[in-house]
């Protein structure tokens, strides 16, 4: 047993194989592999797949029998349809996994009753979802896949808010219940960047509304020294600060919300750091005309659409005296070029900072890739609404499972 970050103590599958314990037994490994698939139902991006292949190389380098499973977009229980099959992330672990006992990797559906695989093999198990109470976390479904292992392994860390037959319960019934490299690394990350982190410590939050973010903002308030806001968050937070915001998107009705997280930052000695430019456009479209302003001269029919480059170049500095950075989503419109110089600016900053930097969020993964700055930030989550839930201060629920049956095994 060991601890991945402050307060979670949890079982390291790799500490198992280490041990020689994993020979000869059942591994059933529940991994993250919801990749993106194009009309034609080939996978557009496989970053999830490739981070779950150290797993499941080292459960058959170890002699297990393996079986992984996963689930994938959204589909109705008891219904395999053809567009929800792992049929294409079988096709890739064929291509991707580097050991003899990966042979053709069989897909294998209507699998809860039981699985013939042999140790040293590799067997794909049809989307989780399709089992009817996987997603209510039924209890007799629960109790059933947990017989088909010796060895359960959570390496879906992108799943570990969610309380699932497969995420869960499983969890609570396996013989023994661990964490695989990818979950384990996730949370090293994480607890490196908010328990222990080195200062300063800032985080970027951006995105379209506070609502949607305004536990995390709270949370991150009581711990950042920098809190740097973007997106429709900044003039949310523009407007707390008095400025114009013309007709910015914005929630106006967050507004006192928005003083009170930069005055509980001010007691603290830190700050929001609201901007003092911004590229502004008459209308939201990649045609656009972008014009650079003042914070203070935004005029009634202005839309903000990302931060000017003063702002940018101000901010970026901050990130390069940083200790640690906490990055979750872009600043601007990146997506339109002429409102993407903000998240560029300070993705390169990022990139240049010795900090410690972890990165999570689709369209925060989205931005790293164009920048191309993915090797330099050091460590992006494959989590979306799990590593926000954790930045908010929540328990996941596939990860306090774990820590629960670690503390089991204890003697005593």
């Amino acid at each position: 047993m060991s601890a991945p970050a402050a307060g979670v103590s949890i079982i390291r599958f790799l500490d198992l194989c280490n041990r020689g314990a994993v020979r000869g037994t059942r591994v059933f490994i529940r991994a993250d592999l919801n990749v993106p698939l194009d009309s034609s139902g080939q996978i557009t991006e496989d970053t999830r797949i490739r981070a779950s292949v150290p797993g499941i190389e080292a459960a058959l380098t170890a002699g297990a029998a393996v079986m992984v499973t996963s689930h994938l977009g959204r589909p109705t229980e008891g219904q395999l349809r053809p567009q929800d099959s792992l049929a294409p992330v079988a096709q890739r672990l064929r291509e991707l996994v580097r050991h003899p006992g990966k042979q053709a990797v069989p897909l294998i559906a209507n699998w809860a009753d039981g699985v013939e695989v042999a140790p040293g093999q590799l067997a794909l198990l049809e989307n989780c979802r399709v089992n009817p109470g996987e997603k209510n976390n039924d209890d007799t479904l629960s109790r059933k896949l947990a017989r088909l292992c010796d060895i359960y392994v959570n390496d879906a860390f992108g799943t570990a808010h969610r309380a699932e037959a497969t995420t869960h319960g499983m969890a609570r019934y396996a013989p023994i219940a661990c964490a695989g490299p990818l979950l384990a690394a996730e949370l090293d990350a994480l607890g490196k960047a908010l328990h222990n982190p080195a200062r300063p410590l800032a985080a970027i939050v951006a995105g379209s509304k506070v609502s949607t973010k305004l536990t995390i903002l709270k949370s991150l308030a009581e711990k950042v020294d920098q809190l740097i806001v973007g997106g429709g968050i900044a003039n949310t937070f523009m407007l707390a600060a008095g400025l114009p915001v013309g007709k910015s998107l914005v929630e106006a009705g967050l507004v006192d919300e928005a003083r009170a997280i930069i005055g509980l930052m001010q007691q603290r000695g830190a700050a929001v750091p609201i901007p003092v430019d911004v590229v502004t456009a008459k209308e939201f479209a990649p045609t656009a005309k972008a014009e650079v302003k003042a914070a203070t001269d935004v005029s009634a029919d202005d839309m903000i659409l990302d931060i000017g480059p003063r702002t940018a170049q101000a901010l970026a500095a901050q990130l390069e005296r940083a200790g640690t950075i906490v990055w979750n989503g872009p600043v601007g419109v990146f997506e339109f070029e002429q409102f993407g110089a903000g998240t560029q600016t300070l993705a390169q900053a990022i990139a240049r900072s010795p900090a410690f930097s972890i990165a999570g969020g689709g369209d925060t993964l989205a931005a790293i890739a164009k920048y191309g700055i993915a090797e330099r930030v050091s460590y992006i989550s494959t989590g979306g609404g799990a590593f926000l839930e954790f930045l908010e201060g929540r328990k996941l629920p596939a990860v306090e499972v774990l820590e629960k049956r670690a503390a089991e095994s204890q003697p005593g």
